[in-house]
């Protein structure tokens, strides 16, 4: 099994496609994360200047928003429905503010049904671009002071990481793999290698391993090198952080994922004697983990899926909740690869020529 796992290994990291392909999700993953490395407290009269409004749904403390408090929401979002009944819908001001009255005792979405029968229908919208507003020098270091009381500036960057990391990781794993049983599902090798005396599981077990641990020498380069970036800009802004928070996410919200994507090649590269048809079962198994759903609510966001293959982040920097019973979710992928395994192990040995 050893054997089979360093030959792997090694066969791989004589490849072009591994260097390119790490250097593309390197410039990939940093696109999107770098923005969070510029996070910092605002000195005595610097600003956040930016064309953005000062009501934005989407907005986060790099930008200069900060969350807004539920009574400012509400005062901010009526003020708001106001405006567009007078400019857009052309009622007087006195309309307007009879309208503004009947809401006063409703509850949001009571208002929103409420200010359907109105004629407007975005009432919802209005009030969600109300959760962030531009936020004042102090506002904006009272809160990032708040969020890093309790946890370190890392836990909340990586977390971030993961989030793309784990996104592209999964792209580059599905088409980097699939070469992994590529020489051996050819017709003369396939068949030699059910005369040698090495068992299925070692088999099995050797090429799984050594498609895993070349994904975990990516990650390893991914985590040292954004782990770098993350130090050098918290400690230009005096900011905590720790090499645990990026491998615990590193483990928690990536690593199953990726033991899923090789234990799913392994089967069917066995089953059809051809790696070739996992790779769009796979990219579409991305497309599914990747999609949104509607909550309880009837709320449209990422909130995960069974046996999804991709954890989100989706929230702001300092609201980082992973989607619900994530942990469970990533604890049955990790059996259900193990299980897949074995199949694969049992398929092998059936097909073994004595």
């Amino acid at each position: 099994m050893w054997l089979i796992l360093k030959r792997e290994v090694k066969n791989y990291m004589k490849k072009p496609l591994l260097w390119c392909g790490i250097a593309v999700c390197v410039f990939m993953i940093f696109q999107n994360v770098s923005p969070y490395l510029n996070i910092h407290y605002l000195a005595e009269g610097e600003t956040i200047v930016n064309d953005y409004p000062d009501m934005y749904q989407n907005g986060d403390v790099m930008d200069g928003y900060v969350p807004t408090e539920k009574g400012l929401s509400r005062e901010m979002w009526e003020e708001r429905i106001r405006e567009i009944f007078i400019s857009e819908l052309e009622m007087d001001i006195a309309g307007a503010q009879s309208v503004i009255d009947e809401m006063k005792e409703m509850d949001v979405m009571t208002a929103c049904a409420h200010l359907e029968e109105q004629g407007f229908y975005g009432g919802y919208y209005e009030y969600e671009n109300t959760a962030f507003h531009k936020g004042t020098r102090e506002e904006i270091n009272s809160y990032i002071k708040n969020k890093l009381e309790h946890k370190t500036f890392s836990y909340y960057f990586s977390r971030k990481f993961a989030d793309f990391a784990g996104l592209f990781m999964g792209f580059f794993a599905t088409v980097l793999l699939s070469v992994l049983f590529m020489q051996d599902m050819r017709r003369n090798n396939y068949e030699l290698l059910h005369t040698k005396p090495v068992s299925a599981g070692k088999y099995v077990a050797g090429k799984v391993g050594g498609g895993f641990v070349v994904c975990l020498i990516i990650l390893a380069v991914f985590n040292l090198i954004f782990f770098g970036l993350c130090y050098a800009s918290a400690k230009n802004n005096g900011f905590e952080v720790c090499l645990t928070d990026f491998l615990l996410a590193t483990c928690f919200y990536i690593l199953p994922n990726v033991l899923m994507i090789v234990s799913v090649y392994s089967l069917i590269s066995i089953l059809f004697k051809s790696p070739l048809p996992a790779v769009p079962l796979l990219f579409l198994y991305i497309v599914y983990s990747n999609m949104g759903s509607r909550n309880a609510k009837g709320i449209y966001g990422y909130y995960g899926r069974p046996l999804a293959i991709m954890v989100r982040f989706p929230g702001t920097f300092f609201d980082t909740a992973p989607p619900p019973m994530v942990l469970m979710n990533q604890s049955f992928l990790v059996l259900a690869a193990i299980c897949i395994i074995f199949l694969s192990i049992q398929i092998w040995k059936r097909r073994r020529v004595y």
